[in-house]
């Protein structure tokens, strides 16, 4: 939790998020990803001041736990003063015990944050599903927060005012923003309007972008006349040359009849795709389902 000290911005964790959407839905399948085609609503995790503080974070925590599906799981939730935002004892359950820091007593409205991140723990404790090393961790637990449907709190939670900031989760609010607009451009839903933090709008903005380059790299048809050019390019000189230029997704290889093949990732999923090198052709991602015009 970044509270009061500089944010990290950028996409330093991209590789490491783009692996966790892939392994999302290898471990969930793509029928179970798109039951968590609504994210949680505002009205659902609302917690105004005069809310009793205990009896609020329950009940939050109960829709974090209807809305990941998890109808025998208890959470728990106290106050402790300490230096993350939150922390929870998995344990075979059914009840858990969540810990936030003193500091939401006062910050009430992101108490939804701290616990969509808290409950994601629980759900991926029970899918046996974890990155090793802790940090590749909790950037699979923010990654799977916000692609399925409860992460925008997490982005709306960062705020930077003159001198002071504030930002939960280890993701920059760029990959954040990342990650949402991945999730918008599959379910078509538009996080943005439930924003209270102008600088969470800009950074989804920045998210985007992002991702939406995804969607226009070679062999893609969308790609753009750089891109294309440069897979021209490699494509003549493959195989047996030297690899494409660093920063292309692609790569060549031949087939067991010496025929040339192309593979690259899904923009959606991030699992490699293989496909013949003889002009337009079409693929399905056989992970997230996606058809994908190309042009090898």
């Amino acid at each position: 939790m970044a509270n009061g000290g500089p944010v990290e911005h950028g996409y330093p964790h991209l590789d490491t998020v783009r692996a966790a959407i892939t392994a999302l839905y290898r471990r969930l399948s793509y029928d179970t990803v798109q039951t968590f085609a609504t994210s949680v609503l505002p009205a659902d995790v609302a917690f105004c001041d005069t809310d009793d503080l205990h009896l609020g974070s329950q009940r939050v925590a109960r829709e974090m736990v209807r809305h990941f599906r998890l109808p025998d799981a208890r959470m728990i939730v106290g106050f402790k003063d300490m230096t993350h935002a939150a922390n929870v004892e998995l344990t075979a359950g059914p009840e858990y015990f969540i810990e936030l820091n003193d500091r939401f007593r006062t910050h009430r409205r992101d108490i939804g944050a701290a616990l969509a991140h808290e409950v994601m723990h629980v759900y991926l404790h029970r899918l046996d599903l974890s990155f090793p090393g802790v940090r590749e961790n909790e950037i699979l637990t923010d990654t799977a927060t916000t692609y399925l449907g409860a992460g925008w709190l997490l982005l709306d939670a960062y705020r930077e005012h003159g001198e002071a900031s504030q930002k939960l989760g280890y993701l920059t609010p760029e990959e954040f923003g990342y990650v949402l607009a991945k999730r918008a451009l599959v379910f078509h839903e538009d996080p943005s309007v439930w924003f209270t933090s102008p600088q969470a709008y800009t950074a989804y903005q920045k998210g985007m972008t992002r991702a939406r380059q995804d969607e226009e790299q070679p062999p893609l048809s969308a790609a753009g006349w750089a891109g294309r050019r440069r897979y021209a390019r490699d494509r003549r000189h493959a195989p047996g040359a030297p690899p494409p230029q660093p920063g292309a997704s692609y790569a060549f290889s031949p087939d067991s009849g010496g025929r040339l093949r192309v593979s690259f990732p899904c923009p959606t999923c991030h699992q490699r795709i293989r496909v013949p090198v003889r002009g337009r052709v079409r693929a399905r991602c056989s992970l997230c389902r996606t058809v994908l015009e190309c042009d090898t």
